[in-house]
């Protein structure tokens, strides 16, 4: 029942009563990532949901316009405290993880839950095995049980292990569990960045 109904409702309820913060936040962001460099605030790519339907992810924009795509060999997302592609408003949106605020709007568009598995670039999924394609069966998360005990800072085999945990243990309490982990890791700032030093 959790899974199927009520979660779904304890998100939208949460994320419709957070708005008058995300707009705050967002009114102080907008205002520096314009005096930064002036271009947009927002950034959106596209993802894989529930069931692979696709839909575009919001978040601020951390990274200089028309940033380059560079991966790690395994195929995850370079990020580094040394990266040249991130804004000086950007380092600090990341760290804090306030770049992530606007995918409160995913979540009551009903793209995305405040808790799941990490959400997937689409075009990806033919280097998905058949068992990590189970996390598609339920919506990816804002944050999840790999962001909050790992966020960057493991490999992307252990994301995916991690991903499918959440989704096979998938209860009220995980989730009360992941959700203050996450505030932890947050003020902790930890496993932020995936690479130690630019390429």
């Amino acid at each position: 029942m959790y899974k199927i109904f009520i979660k779904r409702i304890i998100d939208f309820i949460l994320c419709f009563l957070a708005l008058p913060f995300f707009l705050i936040c967002y009114t102080f962001v907008a205002i520096a990532i314009k005096l930064d460099d002036g271009g947009p605030i927002f950034y959106s790519g596209e993802r894989l949901g529930k069931n692979f339907k696709k839909y575009k992810m919001y978040k601020f924009r951390s990274m200089v316009i028309d940033a380059s795509d560079i991966r790690n060999e395994d195929g995850s997302t370079y990020n580094s405290s040394f990266d040249k592609r991130v804004t000086k408003v950007g380092r600090v949106l990341r760290k804090l993880s306030i770049d992530e605020l606007p995918q409160i709007l995913n979540v009551l568009k009903g793209d995305m839950a405040l808790i799941g598995p990490r959400p997937s670039p689409s075009g990806n999924t033919h280097l998905y095995s058949k068992d990590y394609k189970r996390k598609f069966a339920v919506r990816p998360g804002i944050t999840g049980y790999t962001q909050a005990y790992y966020r960057n800072g493991v490999s992307i085999e252990q994301k995916q292990k991690s991903d499918i945990y959440y989704v096979d243990n998938l209860s009220f309490v995980l989730d009360i569990k992941v959700f203050f982990k996450t505030l932890l890791t947050v003020i902790k700032q930890e496993g932020i960045y995936t690479n130690k030093k630019l390429n």
